[in-house]
């Protein structure tokens, strides 16, 4: 559905967002994940059509979005939620839904009512639309965000650190609602946070300096840590020598560290079962390794 080839973003000052990014995209939740300054953002717009690539391709339901026909043909089947949407405060649910989906040319009166009830319905945000949205909580403007994104029943939907910020049920909330919707449609969630792709997503990619690193299953990535995630105890002396802290624990006989690596003998540690998390932050660390020992820049 989307195929994206050899893309590269270069900046003013010769920053480098995106190089040679290759990546083919179907129907379903997709995970994207990475560290911030990834080039995950660039990538989004530029799959929005909002930013323009300095090199490269993309192909997205048949359209090439190198062309104005081609973006403009794109866009007619894609819905966009950017980490941070512009709302107009002063105007309620009904009135903002209903001034986007004019904007995104849904001009018949009757079929916009239609499906401003519909996706208020789908948001759980019915029995609030006459309220501001100046009142709505974090959780209830990203929800809002994704009922105007969802005007005109788009195809793609492209969704940017949809969770940041957000409390834990609202967190969890919202990965459901986006599951949900990807039964019938391509969505691409973007995030840094890891816990949101092991809960939404059966594909996935993960960026860094602005390539894709990996691209698989999340049971792919999690395999790849397995004989490198380690518990070790300690009275309090922080583990060291090339290992990465995932997490740290309080215990009653001293402090619980859980790493990625490979630990020394006299660390005395423990294997782990691995997660998806230790997973990508054993990739983070054998890229960082890998591209030290070649003697290239990360």
């Amino acid at each position: 559905m989307i195929e994206i080839t050899n893309l590269t973003k270069t900046y003013r000052g010769g920053v480098k967002a995106l190089n040679g990014l290759t990546l083919d995209i179907g129907m379903g939740m997709f995970g994207l994940v990475g560290p911030n300054g990834a080039g995950k953002t660039t990538f989004m717009r530029i799959l929005a059509g909002l930013l323009r690539p300095t090199t490269g391709q993309v192909i997205a339901f048949g359209h090439d979005m190198n062309t104005a026909h081609g973006r403009m043909a794109a866009k007619a089947n894609l819905g966009y939620l950017p980490q941070e949407l512009g709302l107009y405060p002063n105007l309620n649910a009904l009135e903002f839904l209903d001034y986007m989906a004019i904007l995104k040319g849904v001009t018949d009166g009757g079929e916009r009512k239609r499906q401003i009830h519909d996706l208020l319905e789908k948001v759980r945000l019915t029995d609030v639309a006459k309220r501001r949205l100046k009142t709505y909580s974090g959780g209830m403007k990203r929800r809002i965000g994704i009922a105007q994104a969802l005007l005109g029943n788009p195809r793609l939907l492209i969704v940017d650190e949809p969770t940041s910020g957000l409390d834990p049920e609202e967190r969890v909330r919202f990965r459901n609602l986006l599951a949900d919707m990807a039964l019938e449609r391509t969505i691409i969630l973007s995030t840094h946070i890891v816990e949101d792709i092991s809960q939404s997503c059966n594909d996935l990619a993960v960026m860094r300096a602005g390539q894709v690193i990996f691209r698989g299953a999340p049971g792919d990535l999690i395999e790849r840590a397995r004989g490198h995630v380690w518990t070790i105890t300690s009275s309090g002396e922080r583990p060291n020598g090339g290992l990465t802290l995932v997490s740290t624990l309080q215990m009653a006989n001293g402090v619980q560290y859980r790493v990625v690596g490979d630990p020394p003998p006299e660390y005395r540690a423990v294997p782990n079962e691995p997660s998806l998390e230790d997973g990508y932050m054993w990739l983070m660390q054998d890229t960082v390794s890998a591209a030290e020992r070649e003697g290239i820049g990360v």
